[in-house]
């Protein structure tokens, strides 16, 4: 077994309102939660005040984005230096909904990437093939292509966690079976032994997201190179306190 402690994510994206959001937050904070398990939850940036001082200090709180620099005329964004004022210290970068529908590229992604570490936040970075991408037999091609980018701009590993997504598991319903999941962290850890380090390989977290369920989380999470989850609409849903646990 991995000595990599494990790692959830929860991604609530654009849901939740205070009632909703504390609902959940009591969940969290009565359950039995794993304790080697690092949990982070990444709240709708205008809720991040109000998830930070409702959610039990030991649970995480990330932002679902941030823009590339401190400050400036960038109407709508919101810097690292902001998110940390407001008590949360990790960001999700690189979401395949970040790339596919609000169209950052690469290079975008790889520079909020250099600020936010530089900011003193930590990063979980996504990447992940789309279903084209997959049946064309190019999603080593796409996801060492977006790894490259990410790496270039990491300064330090021990700050990032490293999401694989595949595009057509997230919110499909269809999830990457263990043994898929296993094969592309499997080389990406090979990746980062070849062009970092053979210390960041052992020690970076990779961890899956795409339609994780408490039906599936187990399995999942007894792969050798999955040290958790990056979860989506399950983690507003009482489930998600399994999926946690799944390695318990």
């Amino acid at each position: 077994m991995s000595t990599r402690s494990f790692f959830v994510g929860g991604n609530w994206k654009m849901n939740g309102n205070k009632e909703t959001l504390s609902g959940m937050m009591v969940e969290l904070n009565t359950a039995e939660l794993h304790q080697h398990t690092e949990v982070v939850c990444a709240a709708p940036s205008i809720y991040l005040d109000f998830v930070r001082s409702g959610l039990d200090p030991r649970i995480g709180v990330a932002a679902q984005n941030c823009y590339k620099v401190s400050k400036g005329a960038f109407t709508g964004e919101i810097s690292p230096d902001m998110i940390k004022d407001c008590g949360a210290d990790w960001v999700v970068l690189g979401h395949s909904e970040r790339r596919h529908v609000f169209g950052e590229s690469d290079d975008l992604i790889g520079q909020k990437v250099a600020h936010a570490l530089e900011s003193g936040l930590r990063v979980i970075a996504c990447i992940g093939e789309k279903l084209e991408e997959r049946e064309a037999g190019t999603t080593e091609e796409v996801v060492y292509a977006q790894t490259q980018v990410i790496a270039e701009n990491v300064n330090d590993w021990g700050k990032v966690v490293l999401a694989y997504e595949p595009v057509w598991a997230i919110g499909t319903g269809q999830t990457a079976t263990p043994e898929q999941a296993q094969e592309v962290h499997e080389k990406l850890r090979a990746w980062l032994r070849a062009n970092a380090s053979d210390d960041v390989a052992d020690s970076v977290r990779i961890i899956y997201g795409g339609s994780v369920t408490a039906a599936n989380c187990r399995e999942l999470a007894s792969q050798g190179d999955v040290d958790g989850f990056l979860v989506g609409g399950a983690s507003l849903k009482p489930e998600f306190v399994d999926i946690i646990n799944a390695r318990a």
